[in-house]
């Protein structure tokens, strides 16, 4: 029988690690946080009074087994002087999905077909949602685009009104064979997952392990700083009586001038892995060269990162760390 693998997150970094999970004999079902509030996204929940699609739409596109023109569609960003402007393709089909259906959920499901997604996505909740974050020094932040572009550090962070977790959300986590918790912005695209009581209550109703994916650099405003220790540490807060088991991190080397512009340009810098104290509270962690560098940018090789994800949920992995 095919695992279950659940993956909560959003944003680039989850719809990359989808791309390479695809590829492998799991049953996926991806959790989509809905809080964007930013580009073309912004103006279609406003104009509409929908939930966010954009992050929605890169999964689908990462899901997707069709022709890369495709793809190439679903993201085009119109450039013109008309109302169009900044709108993506997919975004303004998930929209006319919602008018024609009424509701994402349904919509993402009549258009599975058509672009022969390789797994289910699911948003976290059909209701419009705004997320607010709260500082350290005090100040509060509301929308996830101004809490992006906040270099402040972020206390923590909430829903105005904690919305309705859709059903099959709740199922899904409670079938799991295993609950991936994906790189990607710690508090906007994770942790905006997991600010849901119905959700926590689901982890901890589930019999899967927990894993997280580590970011291989921090962020300017969410991770200043931050060890992996430090994002499992901040995650755990979050989470209920269950807490993450494993970590998938990065050990391969970044060439030293890329790591200086990363820090110059973009107050970033590479996340140190303390592995002792990590072992210290019995998380596993399992390491890999899951590191490459596309036109200067750093990202993750989602090729490997996912042949080791499945070879975690098979039993093979921890064997092979543990020699």
């Amino acid at each position: 029988m095919r695992k279950k693998v659940v993956v909560l997150g959003g944003g680039t970094g989850m719809s990359q690690l989808l791309k390479g999970l695809k590829e492998f004999p799991v049953d996926i079902t991806a959790i989509v946080s809905v809080c964007d509030d930013g580009k073309s996204t912004g103006r279609l929940r406003k104009e509409f009074n929908a939930l966010a699609v954009g992050d929605i739409r890169k999964v689908i596109v990462s899901l997707s087994n069709t022709d890369p023109l495709m793809d190439e569609i679903m993201n085009y960003r119109f450039k013109t002087t008309s109302d169009l402007d900044g709108h993506t393709v997919g975004n303004l089909m998930l929209i006319a999905m919602l008018n024609l259906v009424g509701n994402v959920s349904d919509g993402i499901s009549s258009l599975k077909q058509v672009f022969n997604l390789k797994g289910k996505v699911l948003p976290l909740t059909e209701e419009t949602v705004t997320l607010v974050g709260e500082m350290i020094d005090g100040t509060k932040v509301i929308g996830e685009h101004n809490l992006l572009n906040n270099n402040k550090q972020i206390k923590k962070v909430y829903y105005e009104k904690e919305p309705k977790v859709h059903p099959e959300v709740i199922k899904t986590i409670k079938e799991a064979d295993l609950i991936i918790l994906s790189m990607g912005s710690l508090y906007t695209s994770i942790i905006s997952n997991l600010i849901c009581k119905e959700v926590i209550n689901a982890l901890d109703n589930s019999k899967a392990p927990i894993s997280y994916i580590c970011n291989i650099m921090t962020q300017p405003g969410e991770t200043n700083h931050f060890t992996v220790y430090n994002h499992i540490e901040c995650l755990n807060k979050y989470l209920g009586k269950r807490k993450i088991n494993t970590v998938f991190v990065n050990d391969g080397k970044i060439p030293n001038h890329i790591l200086k512009k990363y820090e110059s340009m973009e107050q970033k810098d590479q996340v140190k892995i303390d592995e002792d104290i990590l072992r210290q509270n019995d998380i596993m962690v399992l390491k890999n060269n899951y590191v490459t560098i596309e036109d200067e940018r750093i990202k993750h090789r989602t090729d490997l990162l996912a042949l080791d994800v499945y070879r975690y949920i098979i039993g093979d992995l921890c064997h092979s760390q543990d020699k």
